[in-house]
C-alpha cells in the first residue's frame, strides 16, 4: 500500500492518510477483508507519529472503511471496499477546490493549473512507459 504525505500540504496529516486509503479502496486496490499495516509501521514508514496514524484508523472505521478485529488488526470492511464513487468525486472536487483557492491567491491562471497537472502526471508515470514509447517510436 502507497501513501504520499506532504507537508507542504494544507491537509492535516490524518486526513491525506485516510482520503487515500479511501481512494485505494474505492478503486478496488485494497480489497475486502484485507488486512491494513499496523499502526506502528505505517508511522514509520510515512515518518509520522502512531497517534496521526491512529487518528487516520479511528476516521476510517466511523466511515466504515475499515473495522477493527479484537486483538486481531485493522481490515478492509466489506463497505470500505465498494465505496461509491461520489465519495471519490467529493475527495477529488474538495482538493481541486483548493488548489484552485491558492492558485488565484497566487495569480495563476486555470490554464497554467492545467499545464502543471499534465507537467506533473507525466512526471509522476513510471520511468518504463517512456522507455517503451521510445522503443516503439524507432
Amino acid at each position: 500500500m502507497q501513501i504520499h504525505i506532504s507537508t507542504e500540504d494544507g491537509t492535516p496529516i490524518y486526513l491525506q492518510i485516510v482520503n487515500q486509503i479511501k481512494y485505494l479502496a474505492a478503486s478496488g486496490r485494497l480489497e475486502t477483508g484485507e488486512e491494513m499495516p499496523p499502526i506502528r509501521v505505517l508511522a514509520e514508514q510515512l515518518l509520522v507519529t502512531p497517534n496521526t496514524v491512529a487518528r487516520a484508523y479511528r476516521e476510517l472505521e466511523m466511515a466504515g472503511v475499515v473495522e477493527k478485529r479484537r486483538t486481531a488488526g485493522t481490515y478492509v470492511s466489506d463497505a470500505g471496499s465498494r465505496l461509491a464513487h461520489h465519495e471519490q468525486w467529493k475527495i477529488l472536487t474538495q482538493r481541486v477546490d483548493v488548489l484552485l483557492a491558492e492558485a488565484t491567491q497566487m495569480n495563476v491562471g486555470v490554464e497554467q493549473v492545467l499545464e502543471l497537472v499534465k507537467e506533473r502526471s507525466a512526471a509522476m508515470r513510471p520511468m518504463d512507459d517512456g522507455a517503451e514509447k521510445v522503443s516503439k517510436e524507432k
